[in-house]
């Protein structure tokens, strides 16, 4: 099987680097020569333009950072949309808009090709070494088909119904992320200025009920001063507003994501948008006049369990097929 890698960014080029290290034809394609010369060094080939690149694919995997981003790559005169055919494959792994997925996806359709909303969970340090988490949302042929890339680019991988509640669940798990890395932000703030140890504070956090995958990950680098979890406020501005657009279409006015899309604009706004998410703490620091530091926390996280063969994760109960 011919696979095509478009995006090589944080989380695409460790999901392509999982493809290639397993043995599998890769063909990849970015913006920045550096990522794709780097994949040809390890024996990738690349494509001169996404349509040369779906007519010489089995499959074509984009991961992109925006929905615009993916409509270019998509829907452009030499677009992937160009080049597919009968019974290929377009898999998307970026995060982004479910009625967008549905858009292009239908144009995937006519086509005679087949298309799956794929994004993933976890954090970059899990899609490096292939332990990631992976929601596809298609036509269980379609599943079917491609669950041997999955399951090397993931451990878990969940087939969530159909085309577009993949991304719908994406952007939720998001959310969710987001709001544990604000609450973060606030009771790691205010323990510093009431004197606690951080140390102490991290394994008081870790060892409760308060404690959470955000806490275990993103606590560590903001502790180790770095910040850096390979995440920028854009892409979180991005999910979050996403997130709370799902929900106002359906007439549901939320209280929460409102307050956390005002927070991160205003941390885009003071220290740019390629500014790594958690230093979203800086506002609280800068108010209460501490430095949130502790002692001996990685400067990024690495995931330390061994690549392992994904699955499919079974759902009792399900209901929607």
């Amino acid at each position: 099987m011919n696979i095509g890698f478009i995006g090589l960014g944080n989380a695409g080029g460790k999901l392509a680097g999982s493809i290639l290290r397993n043995g599998f034809n890769l063909t990849v394609l970015d913006l920045n020569d550096s990522l794709v010369d780097d994949f040809l060094n390890r024996g990738a080939i690349s494509a001169a333009s996404p349509k040369q690149m779906a007519e010489n694919c089995d499959v074509v995997i984009t991961c992109l950072p925006s929905p615009k981003a993916c409509s270019e790559v998509m829907e452009s005169l030499d677009g992937v949309l160009e080049g597919l055919s009968k019974g290929k494959i377009w898999l998307e792994m970026s995060t982004t808009d479910e009625a967008e997925i549905r858009r292009i996806g239908s144009k995937v359709e006519a086509i005679g090709a087949l298309p799956i909303d794929c994004p993933v969970s976890g954090g970059c340090h899990r899609a490096d070494t292939g332990n990631i988490s992976i929601f596809a949302g298609c036509k269980r042929e379609a599943f079917d088909k491609v669950l041997p890339i999955l399951t090397t680019m993931g451990r878990r991988v969940l087939h969530t119904g159909e085309l577009g509640t993949a991304s719908t669940l994406k952007v939720m798990t998001n959310y969710l992320a987001t709001v544990n890395l604000a609450s973060i932000s606030e009771a790691l703030t205010t323990m510093k200025k009431l004197g606690m140890d951080m140390n102490v504070t991290y394994e008081a956090i870790k060892a409760s009920s308060g404690t959470s995958f955000v806490h275990e990950t993103e606590s560590q680098v903001i502790l180790n001063g770095s910040r850096d979890i390979s995440f920028t406020m854009d892409l979180v501005s991005k999910d979050i507003g996403l997130f709370n657009e799902l929900a106002l279409r359906k007439g549901l006015n939320l209280e929460i994501a409102p307050l956390l899309v005002e927070i991160f604009k205003d941390g885009e706004k003071r220290y740019g948008s390629r500014e790594f998410s958690p230093n979203i703490i800086k506002r609280l620091e800068e108010r209460a006049n501490v430095s949130v530091l502790g002692n001996g926390f990685p400067a990024e996280i690495v995931d330390d369990e061994p690549e392992e063969k994904g699955y499919e994760v079974e759902i009792k109960g399900r209901e929607d097929y």
